[in-house]
């Protein structure tokens, strides 16, 4: 989610300096001592005069955050859906590569995105985002292409394992996406065993990228 803060805790009669982080799934402090509280437990958060107050299982952790504790209290309160962090929104042209995720693709309609499958072909509408899964580190040589087919703002989403173990490392997708000339803007968690990390063609390039995308299909020809 990207929050964090330096901050004071106070909780079971002890009060310590540490750094609160919102993470996916939890609340978590590291000091002294760690404290973990799993979102879909707190029963209630509030903000006063910089200070976040959590209600969980019967306990109460106040968090002497500052001026950002209302931001954090809304956060818990009203989480982001996973299309709202994807930056979904109706209407959108939504191109999905090699995802096999029913479930994603019935958020997708409900949120009234325009969702295709399979790789966009030269001369198809350039897509506002792509999700693209890559499952070996030879599949991330493909991202040159797919970046030709974004629109000027569009954004590629690269969906790969969380695992250790996983295939794909964060270095080799970063790496990958540099050299397809992307910059990475984000990283989120796409699901329990999946993260998805966000990519965008350059500001300063995107006039010559348009260029380069529209006389791809004509040298086709």
């Amino acid at each position: 989610m990207g929050y964090d803060a330096p901050c004071t805790l106070r909780y079971e009669g002890r009060t310590a300096p540490g750094t609160a982080w919102l993470e996916h799934k939890d609340l978590v402090f590291r000091g002294p001592f760690r404290l973990v509280i799993p979102l879909n437990g707190i029963e209630a958060a509030t903000a006063s005069d910089g200070r976040l107050e959590v209600r969980f299982g019967g306990s109460v952790a106040e968090f002497q955050i500052g001026a950002s504790a209302a931001k954090w209290a809304a956060r818990i309160t009203n989480p982001p859906s996973r299309l709202d962090k994807l930056g979904v929104k109706a209407g959108m042209r939504v191109v999905l590569v090699g995802l096999n995720d029913e479930e994603f693709v019935r958020e997708l309609a409900k949120r009234g995105a325009r969702a295709m499958r399979g790789a966009p072909k030269a001369g198809a509408p350039p897509a506002d985002i792509i999700f693209y899964a890559a499952s070996t580190r030879d599949s991330l040589e493909q991202l040159g292409t797919l970046a030709r087919r974004l629109s000027q703002a569009g954004a590629l989403w690269v969906v790969r394992g969380k695992a250790a173990a996983a295939p794909v490392t964060e270095g080799e997708t970063m790496a990958a996406g540099k050299r397809a000339g992307l910059v990475d803007v984000k990283v989120v968690s796409f699901s329990e065993t999946h993260t998805a990390e966000k990519f965008v063609i350059p500001v300063a390039k995107r006039a010559g990228h348009r260029r380069s995308a529209l006389a791809s299909p004509r040298k086709r020809r």
